[in-house]
């Protein structure tokens, strides 16, 4: 077993030190700062009042999800559409969804993952429409796979659901996660941006678990450390990068880790949950600290030879305990884990345009 793998056995068994998670996040701004272009950090700032937000108005926009559609369950307060993400030290370029469009006219963007890619996949859908209501589109959703197209300017906005990005079949002995391949990555091929993301459901277990073993070199397995496990599919994930990637052709973003906040305590008040959260956190470090996934992806992203850009939006989401569907959409459940449309996801969409347009 490798240096690294033996140190998340010791990180996942005692959660971090102090001393651990404060370089995990000394890493992750250096990470963030080489990804911004080394002029400013736009992932680290804080949340300010903006009343010309939201971004758009979710009655106008045709392509959100119930399950995110936190206005039309009639969700009461709605301060948390009004925070606009403020960097420190620059401003982010206004998102102009005109640009956008002119930008990847004729192209092909496909975002990756599981349903917080499905999120940003609508979220940035809407924020484009926002800025041409009259464009004709073209929508076509099947099992794993959408296709929304802006007909006018050829731009066609993918979405390949795949929580693990490593392949999951259905064997005679039950359902593999198989984390040493990705026959699913030939779907990607072709694709002039492409936007990852997975964690969540690399930590589910129990009857949430949609696996019965894990497979790795033709041997099975009941079980294994999620974070080595994580940690081993992100670095499959890594080797079809560096193998099918030409990034004079393809621009390649990785999502980040997005927090959930069902657990108070992780903002110091363990009594609580997003449920009652009508603000978002206004500390500069948040108590909880570095998340796990967090250090697994800078350790994979630190090693993989193609330019992968890492949209830090961590510590950024931590601080909006408020924006989550709670109990105003058509989950079932109380919902900490994905996000109010119009929200947070758009923010995300900023970043990338920064990216971009920066």
């Amino acid at each position: 077993m490798g240096l690294f793998l033996k140190a998340l056995l010791v990180i996942s068994a005692f959660f971090l030190s102090n001393a651990a998670a404060q370089e995990a996040e000394h890493h992750l701004n250096g990470t963030a700062r080489k990804l911004a272009g080394g002029r400013c950090n736009i992932f680290r700032g804080k949340w300010v009042y903006d009343a010309s937000y939201p971004l758009y108005d979710f009655s106008t926009c045709p392509f959100i999800d119930d399950e995110f559609n936190c206005l039309k369950y009639r969700r009461p307060d709605q301060m948390y559409l009004k925070y606009r993400w403020q960097p420190f030290f620059c401003n982010l370029p206004r998102f102009n969804g005109v640009a956008f469009l002119e930008k990847f006219r004729g192209k092909k963007i496909m975002f990756v993952g599981d349903s917080l890619s499905l999120n940003m996949w609508q979220s940035l859908s809407c924020m484009i429409h926002s800025w041409v209501p009259r464009a004709r589109t073209s929508l076509i959703r099947s099992d794993g796979l959408a296709e929304l197209t802006f007909l006018d300017y050829g731009v066609r906005l993918f979405l390949y659901r795949t929580p693990y990005l490593v392949d999951m079949e259905n064997q005679n002995v039950g359902r593999v996660l198989k984390i040493d391949s990705i026959r699913n990555g030939n779907a990607w091929r072709g694709m002039d941006m492409l936007i990852f993301n997975t964690w969540h459901w690399w930590t589910h277990t129990g009857s949430s678990q949609p696996w019965d073993y894990i497979e790795e070199g033709g041997k099975l397995y009941k079980d294994m450390n999620r974070l080595i496990a994580y940690y081993k599919g992100m670095t499959t994930w890594a080797r079809w990068i560096n193998r099918n990637i030409d990034p004079s052709k393809t621009k390649v973003f990785f999502q980040g880790i997005s927090p959930t906040h069902y657990e108070g305590r992780e903002w110091n008040e363990p009594s609580k949950s997003c449920k009652s959260e009508t603000q978002p956190y206004f500390g500069i470090k948040y108590p909880a600290g570095t998340p796990l996934g967090a250090v697994v992806v800078n350790k994979v992203l630190s090693r993989i030879k193609k330019p992968v850009y890492l949209l830090d939006i961590t510590l950024l989401s931590q601080y909006r305990k408020d924006a989550h569907p709670t109990f105003y959409s058509l989950h079932n459940g109380l919902d900490c884990s994905h996000w109010c449309l119009p929200g947070l996801p758009d923010t995300w969409n900023l970043l990338l345009y920064a990216a971009l347009f920066g």
